[in-house]
């Protein structure tokens, strides 16, 4: 089950400082950090007393925690999710060159397939993270109308995006009355009339009423295969930077990292967009995400779009500790410049 981590209120300056150099501290060397450290490396104007206090302060919120009584303090899931949130600095001039780089890229040099492939392996090459690009692919057809048809005891489903893009269905449904049909098509017609929620979701199935289900239920799983369908050859992702997950402390015992490998393997696309859930940000960290593999790790996406509509997402997998300025300007480069390819 996804975790949230409850909001914090604004932190003062001193707080703020601590927090970010903490972060920064665990990041580059995987060791607690103690008060004296934090002033000496960082040229905090402050005493270590008074950056201990700001420390003890951040560890009460839950931001920072102790991981031995003797040792010093690093991030918590929480300390991360508000130091991405609110105090996220800069990208830093690495980051720039990437986008300079991209931005040379065209679709003549190469196949699309070996152009993801090169991305993936620059993003995985620049961060030391694992990469993983999805191919695009409609998650839902944008209905503009749907018209149901009873014939004996089967149901014909007339589906229309557009003026040249139509679709049927043939399903056998449990026996409903005449009356129950005309009474869904009415919903549907209104659904789609006036379309809630997110991008891709026009019909909020969850609404439907309690009296429709027995004709209803069929036919959203007959249109949640033909979506299957449609999608198939889109299905899988590119991923790169096995090596680099497997050089992280975090990751050193293979059975850790079995989950994480067998969930981009397989199912990638819940990895990235599990349902009815967004990334915050387009970052999940830690429990956030509703899949156990995940539970220690943190995954920075960002989507991009190829003409028609279809949507692919460019991620970068790692553990909490990473450089999240680095990643989140990465994955939007990359993002940014296969929609402009593909628009």
């Amino acid at each position: 089950m996804a975790v949230e981590y409850p909001l914090v209120k604004p932190l003062p300056r001193r707080q703020q400082q601590v927090l970010q150099a903490t972060v920064r501290h665990y990041v580059d060397t995987v060791e607690p950090v103690g008060s004296q450290t934090l002033v000496r490396r960082f040229g905090l104007d402050a005493s270590p007393a008074t950056v201990r206090s700001a420390m003890g302060a951040l560890e009460q919120q839950g931001l920072l925690t102790q991981p031995h009584t003797s040792a010093g303090r690093v991030p918590s899931p929480k300390g991360y999710r508000h130091y991405v949130d609110c105090l996220l600095p800069a990208p830093g001039p690495a980051a720039q060159q990437l986008d300079r780089e991209l931005a040379e890229l065209s679709l003549q040099w190469a196949a699309f397939e070996d152009l993801l492939q090169h991305l993936a392996r620059r993003l995985a090459d620049f961060t030391g993270l694992m990469s993983l690009i999805t191919r695009p692919q409609r998650i839902e057809p944008r209905l503009k109308a749907m018209r149901l048809v009873s014939s004996g005891d089967r149901l014909l489903v007339f589906l229309v995006e557009s003026a040249a893009v139509t679709s049927s269905l043939n399903l056998r449904l449990p026996e409903v009355g005449a009356g129950q049909l005309e009474a869904l098509e009415r919903w549907l017609a209104e659904q789609l009339e006036h379309p809630a929620g997110l991008p891709g979701s026009s019909i909020p199935w969850k609404a439907l009423p309690p009296q429709l289900q027995p004709s209803g239920a069929p036919l959203r799983r007959a249109l949640d295969g033909h979506n299957r369908s449609r999608n198939r050859s889109a299905e899988g992702a590119l991923t790169m930077g096995l090596a680099g997950l497997l050089g992280q402390p975090e990751f050193s015992q293979t059975a850790s990292l079995r989950p994480l490998l067998q969930l981009v393997e397989q199912r990638p696309h819940e990895l990235l967009n599990p349902p009815d859930l967004m990334a915050p940000g387009g970052v999940w960290i830690g429990a956030e995400h509703p899949d156990p593999a995940l539970g220690s790790c943190a995954v920075v996406q960002a989507p991009y779009r190829a003409k028609g509509g279809a949507e692919g997402r460019v991620a970068l997998i790692g553990p909490m500790r990473m450089a999240y300025a680095t990643a989140q300007a990465a994955v939007r480069s990359v993002a940014a410049r296969l929609e402009r390819l593909l628009s």
